[in-house]
């Protein structure tokens, strides 16, 4: 057997897999000794996800070699709403197969087969950041949310003193204003003025699903370059979507 792991709870693990699977159908796991990796691009190539899980992350894990496994994320999601938080799981590759076991009062076991997902692994996107602010998930995901109400596009800007989410429309107009002296921005820093515009629905894709893995995100961002979403995982794994800006006219 070339790669095996255990993660604690069978419903965290469905969240990650789930918070890949908003903007990616299939993509390879990368297994080393050293622990797990993900990057991929959706469909459109408009964003990518980027998941790094290190080894002291599982329960258990281990790896005799580097080893990719493809996988189609629609048939793990099924698979994976079948445990409960106070199951575990346990993944092994072996034979062109992902087993994946679920741990509780009876031992489930499903088996699926790997699949050819071509391509080279991607590298990071090299992003000079100018803006990065932490604030939390659920305040995030509830600007986001009262943009969704008049616009597909949301504009960030951000000056020394606080961080807008604006839009407007024909429907109508919002602005979202986060600063440290209200405790909506835990940590905040601007090295100039910046502001750029991206799609609220991959936001809101990125967010719903990951919000219950971290309590706090971060996000990055520079005039008209791509955004970063980062969040922190159990055991020192981090989550991370990069999305490109729309340029306006």
């Amino acid at each position: 057997m070339v790669v095996k792991f255990v993660f604690g709870d069978a419903r965290e693990w469905r969240y990650i897999v789930e918070s890949l699977a908003t903007l990616i159908d299939e993509a390879n796991f990368i297994f080393t000794p050293e622990g797990l990796r993900l990057r991929a691009l959706d469909p459109s190539r408009i964003a990518m996800v980027n998941l790094e899980l290190p080894s002291i992350a599982f329960e258990e894990y281990s790896c005799d070699q580097e080893t990719k496994a493809g996988i189609s994320f629609e048939d793990l999601t099924k698979v994976l709403k079948r445990g409960r938080a106070d199951e575990k799981v346990e993944f092994s590759v072996e034979g062109g197969r992902l087993r994946v076991k679920i741990i509780g009062k009876a031992s489930r076991t499903f088996s699926l087969p790997l699949i050819d997902v071509a391509g080279e692994e991607l590298p990071l996107p090299k992003i000079s950041f100018t803006v990065t602010a932490k604030l939390l998930s659920d305040t995030l995901k509830d600007a986001i949310g009262d943009v969704e109400l008049v616009s597909d596009s949301v504009r960030m800007e951000a000056v020394e003193e606080c961080l807008k989410v604006k839009a407007s429309s024909d429907k109508g107009e919002v602005e979202v204003s986060f600063d440290k002296e209200s405790g909506a921005l835990i940590e905040y820093d601007v090295a100039e003025p910046s502001s750029a515009s991206y799609s609220v629905s991959y936001l809101s894709d990125m967010i719903k699903k990951a919000k219950a893995l971290a309590d706090i995100a971060t996000l990055q961002f520079s005039t008209n370059k791509p955004l970063s979403l980062t969040f922190e995982l159990t055991g020192g794994g981090k989550l991370s979507y990069f999305l490109a800006p729309r340029i306006e006219a």
